[in-house]
């Protein structure tokens, strides 16, 4: 199968069989994909309001019924326990495992919380002619814990993710354009070719993911990144909570187009 030009659900089942356990940047150009996060419904309210005080890195695309494992609007069909390729369990703020699956894990008491995810506008960068270089060697997108503090809610606090992705000098608005016109999926860049301003002090080691190349003529530049509520549950340190892992999201069914203005 060509995972780039496959349709979403033919990968999801890919990956709920146990077929495909990769991180899924570049996979089915065109479809949308988001971050996870699975929690006991007495948190939710404050992660919901957390959601909505930090639009920037946690875009809010769809929220799960109580205890449902099904999704209603942007992958009817989907599994939330078994459709990722892999996932995180941190338990008061720990990361105590990494699961293809979560089913044994799975509770009546579990909200989900599908967060826009910024995969989404690399096809169009890509269609623009703006190269996304983890794409390019085949790795995840470097990500990095910053000094930006989000705006806490409930027991949620802690300091913004962002990722990274070098760009040609002269692409940078281009970029900053294109990316600027998908919020529900992060939006416009938040820091450009200054990584120490934000709290970066080693770019080549990310806090997540892979290092990528920057070339000569090229900048780093910054998006907010989904990953941000993992940041903040480490710093919250609630009882038990389900991620993603770092770049194994899940494939939507939603077409980039329609997470435009």
């Amino acid at each position: 199968m060509d995972y780039r030009e496959a349709e979403p659900a033919a990968v999801r089942a890919q990956i709920r069989e146990g077929h495909f356990t990769g991180q899924t940047s570049g996979l089915c150009n065109g479809y949308a994909q988001a971050n996870l996060v699975t929690l006991p419904r007495d948190i939710a309210y404050d992660f919901l309001l957390f959601t909505q005080r930090n639009p920037r890195p946690c875009p809010l695309l769809e929220v799960s019924d109580t205890g449902s494992r099904l999704l209603q609007q942007i992958a009817p069909g989907a599994d939330i326990a078994t459709d990722l390729p892999k996932y995180r369990i941190y338990e008061h703020g720990g990361l105590t495992g990494e699961y293809t699956d979560v089913v044994k894990f799975w509770r009546k008491d579990f909200v989900s919380f599908l967060i826009g995810c910024s995969f989404s506008f690399e096809g169009e960068l890509l269609a623009a002619d703006v190269p996304v270089r983890q794409i390019e060697e085949g790795k995840n997108v470097p990500m990095y814990n910053t000094n930006i503090p989000c705006k806490p809610a409930g027991i949620f606090h802690g300091n913004l993710v962002v990722s990274m992705r070098p760009i040609p000098y002269e692409l940078i608005p281009k970029a900053v354009l294109i990316t600027g016109q998908m919020p529900k999926v992060h939006g416009a860049p938040i820091q450009i070719g200054a990584p120490e301003a934000i709290g970066i002090t080693d770019l080549e080691h990310p806090d997540y993911g892979e290092m990528v190349t920057i070339r000569p003529g090229e900048v780093p530049v910054f998006w907010p990144c989904g990953v941000t509520p993992q940041n903040i549950i480490m710093s919250s340190r609630p009882e038990f909570v389900i991620t993603h892992a770092p770049g194994h999201m899940l494939i939507t069914d939603v077409k980039n187009v329609n997470l435009k203005y």
